[in-house]
């Protein structure tokens, strides 16, 4: 026996040997990491803001292939195309790649957030908004959706011969986000709040260098003042639920707050919750306002398509009574504008990409992803394969006719798998009701030119100044 144990001790450090010597055949995938820290972040950002981030990866698709190593935002990165990629890093279990922004994402938005979460605190917190942002729950609130529309459209357009559109979007998708999800009254403080927030955004996208002259620096300041708002509100909404009996339905906020456990203590912390608000107000903001405004955008350079979306909202308004508010039923007959609303995602993401980060040493196309390196997809590279969506360039919302057609994990607009974003039945809502009164009120006419840049979110030419003309009612 103890020549047996002997034996076997002199043959562990060859197994190990191997081991080593086997690990050391996978190789990283292709692609240098440039400067540390740097690499090529500054390369991609200045791609993303004059609009050609997509021929920037397709230049380094065509040169290292699908898979390929680079450093961004202070990281070594490996990018992933292809729908088999996307659903690998859909579906992939949290113990092998873990959901993780680049840090100035992480640092900027709360590292208690949805999109740093995992496994079972990722479930925990993602069944909490789901309580509020699922259908049955958001039904109930049409009626004061549409009530932010109008005054905001009345406000805004009414009487207007020229709008600008991106910010007239952005304070809409704010106001909304600020009234029904938050309670935020109109007011002194959704004004300093609109303002904190637009600087905490501008940063998101950066190399996390904290020098007072960086942008990143600029937005970690603006970040701390809206946490600090957030916190106060929680307080103050706890106190209704307390002592003045205040409905758990009546806004985000306290919905969380209500959600209890089996020995009645909240299943959702104050982190957590101001995290999460600042992520919601993050992502309702930007990305709805981006596709109402490319939507008109669109509309206004495809006239028969725009002619689709009148006749259907026009069919809708004229069952309507005056000043009678839509219905839920209202919004199911809305099939052909949403479609119009899937096209311009497919066209004009407004994210064009995400991280995560490898929790274990993985391979993934015969290459070796080391432990703790990020993992980066980018949206429009399956969005506008001309493999999968033939002539990827031709608005056609018909593509979504048969959402059953399009590829699994080709379209990722609102993320995939388990990971789908739960604010879309929201974003959904808010982008009917909207394109609803504007083509039933308005007519008109663009400005400038169909360009646009990323900043990092796409930024049409001059903001898509439009001509209007108020139509007469139905």
């Amino acid at each position: 026996m103890s020549t047996l144990i002997t034996s076997l001790m002199l043959l562990i450090p060859v197994f190990l040997l191997l081991i080593k010597r086997r690990r050391s055949t996978k190789k990283l995938p292709p692609g240098s990491l440039g400067i540390p820290v740097i690499g090529q972040s500054l390369s991609f950002l200045r791609a993303m803001r004059a609009n050609t981030a997509e021929q920037w990866l397709e230049e380094r698709i065509k040169r290292y292939g699908p898979i390929s190593k680079l450093t961004l935002f202070g990281k070594p990165t490996v990018f992933l195309h292809g729908p088999a990629a996307n659903k690998f890093i859909f579906t992939s279990d949290n113990s092998i790649i873990a959901n993780q922004q680049v840090k100035s994402i992480k640092m900027i938005l709360g590292e208690r957030n949805l999109l740093e979460l995992n496994s079972d605190d990722h479930r925990r917190v993602r069944s909490a908004l789901m309580l509020f942002l699922k259908p049955d729950s958001l039904k109930h609130y049409v009626g004061n959706l549409e009530e932010e529309i109008r005054w905001h459209l009345e406000m805004h357009w009414q009487g207007k011969q020229e709008v600008t559109v991106l910010p007239l979007m952005k304070t809409l998708t704010f106001n909304i986000i600020s009234s029904l999800l938050f309670g935020i009254q109109r007011g002194s403080r959704r004004d300093k709040l609109v303002d904190l927030f637009r600087q905490m955004m501008d940063g998101m996208w950066s190399v996390p260098l904290n020098f007072p002259f960086t942008r990143y620096s600029r937005s970690l300041k603006a970040s701390k003042m809206v946490q600090n708002i957030v916190s106060q509100l929680i307080h103050e909404k706890r106190v209704e639920l307390e002592q003045k009996g205040a409905s758990p339905q009546q806004d985000l906020i306290t919905c969380l707050l209500s959600i209890r456990n089996d020995k009645n203590e909240e299943m959702i912390t104050e982190k957590e919750i101001v995290h999460n608000v600042v992520l919601v107000m993050t992502a309702g903001h930007d990305t709805s306002s981006i596709l109402l405004t490319f939507m008109l955008r669109f509309l206004s350079t495809e006239p028969a398509i725009y002619e689709a979306v009148l006749q259907e909202q026009e069919e809708i308004a004229r069952t309507k009574a005056a000043g009678e508010f839509l219905t839920w039923e209202d919004l199911a007959k809305m099939k052909y504008t949403w479609r119009v609303a899937l096209e311009t995602l497919r066209m004009v993401s407004p994210v064009f990409g995400s991280f995560r980060k490898t929790l274990k040493d993985l391979e993934y196309g015969g290459y070796l992803i080391p432990k703790g390196w990020q993992i980066f997809w980018a949206s429009p590279m399956t969005h506008m394969d001309n493999d999968i969506y033939p002539e990827p360039s031709k608005f056609d919302p018909n593509r979504f006719e048969n959402q059953a057609s399009v590829p699994s994990y080709s379209f990722v607009a609102f993320g995939g798998g388990p990971r789908m974003c739960p604010g879309n039945e929201f974003a959904r809502i808010e982008t009917l009701i909207t394109i609803h009164y504007l083509v039933t009120r308005f007519t008109w006419k663009l400005c400038a030119d169909t360009s646009f840049c990323r900043d990092p979110m796409p930024v049409p030419a001059q903001g898509l100044p439009l001509q209007i003309k108020q139509k007469k009612p139905l």
